[in-house]
């Protein structure tokens, strides 16, 4: 990831606060440090929440054929499990921590919250981006 889009990232999290109300961004955003191992979801789960790396890396695998398979690695600002809170599907793949990270909730409440601020055709284009993706699988 650029470290452009990693700055985007960070600042979005950053302004996901509700300063409107006045609410500390800490009490909005939910952080998790986990240890090298630990799962954050697995494949077929139902998903509520996205997640940002705030540190450490995460491992994305799939089942595939019997085997677990390694789709990715993510790293410091990305993001993962984001196509849960677009489609309501099942989890797609399982999420583990690699070596220790730290990250950063998402939660459906907050996602649909900043959606319906959002122009029509922007969350079209989200819904299509994400059924391509599925349907890719």
């Amino acid at each position: 990831m650029s470290d452009v889009r990693k700055i985007a990232v960070m600042m979005a999290i950053r302004n996901a606060a509700n300063f409107e109300t006045g609410q500390a961004m800490a009490d909005i955003l939910e952080r998790r440090t986990l240890k090298g191992g630990d799962t954050i979801f697995r494949e077929g789960e139902a998903g509520s929440s996205a997640y940002v790396v705030q540190a450490g890396e995460v491992i994305i695998t799939k089942l595939i054929d019997g085997e677990e398979v390694v789709l990715g690695t993510i790293g410091v600002g990305g993001i993962f499990g984001e196509m849960a809170l677009i489609d309501d599907l099942p989890r797609m793949a399982t999420a583990k921590v690699k070596i220790g990270a730290t990250i950063v909730t998402i939660s459906k409440a907050m996602y649909q919250d900043k959606l319906k601020k959002t122009d029509p055709f922007i969350r079209a284009l989200l819904r299509i981006m994400v059924e391509t993706v599925r349907s890719s699988k």
